[in-house]
């Protein structure tokens, strides 16, 4: 069973989402880490870079696979954790506290609410 905490929002393609005061901070969640495995490479955005809701916003490699992260929301990156590219299994160790991956400023009018609550992601995953 995947950990989900409370108090974020989810996507489809399995990114979390802490919404704070316009900025959106995106990370991928437990049950996706657990599918790729151990994480060995991640590219993070450049701050300054504008994302619109479902471009691609960064890229996790494993042993097994290379995955695009995609951003759940429109807007400008503010904060990128540098971190990962030195210890990218901080994804692995702690997907929702030291993985996450970048900082996004959202757009006015952005599409945040289109994201599932936590009950709606565990309902997805069939737990």
């Amino acid at each position: 069973m995947s950990l989900v905490p409370g108090g974020l929002r989810y996507t489809k393609n399995h990114e979390w989402v802490r919404l704070e005061v316009g900025v959106a901070t995106v990370g991928i969640t437990d049950h996706a880490q657990h599918e790729l495995t151990e994480i060995v490479f991640v590219e993070v955005p450049k701050v300054g870079k504008k994302v619109r809701k479902g471009e691609v916003l960064g890229v996790v490699e494993s042993v097994k696979t290379v995955a695009e992260i995609y951003s759940p929301v429109s807007g400008e990156v503010v904060e990128t954790n540098l971190a990962l590219e030195e210890s990218p299994q901080f994804i692995n160790e702690s997907p929702y506290e030291k993985g996450w991956i970048a900082a996004v400023r959202v757009s006015e009018g952005s599409e945040s609410g289109e994201l599932m609550s936590p009950e709606s992601y565990k309902k997805m995953l069939g737990e």
